[in-house]
């Protein structure tokens, strides 16, 4: 069964999902992470294609996100589950997205990591990124360089700018929200808050996989 995270910027979702793909040996796809490293080490039309969109300043369609979704599929173990982060960001996504996984014959469930939009600014306002691989950290990490890469660690531009994060805040509860309740309706959907301390959110969703 995969699992499909939602949550707000800053809910914690990447890090949470990570600790579960590493404890549990799921494939992990972040949507940014996948267009990224497809611009810079793969030759392939579609990344070709990618890169066209980016060079002139264009947004990758729904349709070539499915495309990434599809390559990652193809490119690991059929067998081995897969944490889902960055997709669906909205309903025409969903479709297409339920499509895809439906042509592999694959399941998902929907985990929603809720914190309020407060401590949602607080912790992206406070939140470093490593500067070479863009590993994210979150305020409770206090070492200056990425354990990942070595890379050091820096505050992201639109993560210091209130009015971008608002507006982040915003697109999401306009696009992703909306996906979020359709699959509480059709109960593909588990709610944890994500507000408690990192040892206290990862023993939640721990035994929500295990369950």
């Amino acid at each position: 069964m995969d699992i499909v995270l939602f949550g707000i910027q800053g809910s914690g979702k990447g890090t949470l999902g990570k600790f579960i793909a590493k404890k549990h040996n799921y494939n992990y796809f972040e949507t940014g992470g996948e267009l990224r490293k497809l611009m810079k080490d793969d030759n392939s039309p579609l990344a070709e294609t990618i890169r066209s969109f980016v060079k002139k300043g264009l947004l990758v369609t729904n349709e070539i996100i499915i495309q990434i979704v599809e390559n990652f599929i193809n490119q690991h173990d059929k067998n081995t589950p897969i944490i889902f982060d960055g997709i669906p960001r909205e309903l025409e996504q969903a479709k297409l997205f339920e499509e895809l996984l439906k042509k592999y014959n694959r399941n998902f469930i929907g985990i929603y990591i809720k914190i309020p939009e407060q401590e949602a600014i607080k912790r992206l306002t406070t939140r470093r990124i490593c500067s070479k691989c863009k590993e994210v950290y979150p305020a409770y990490y206090k070492k200056d360089t990425c354990e990942k890469c070595g890379g050091e660690l820096t505050t992201r531009s639109d993560d210091s700018d209130l009015e971008i994060i608002k507006k982040r805040l915003e697109t999401y509860h306009s696009l992703t929200i909306p996906v979020i309740e359709k699959y509480k309706k059709e109960n593909k959907l588990i709610e944890m808050d994500g507000t408690p301390k990192i040892e206290i959110t990862t023993k939640t969703i721990e035994d929500i996989v295990n369950n």
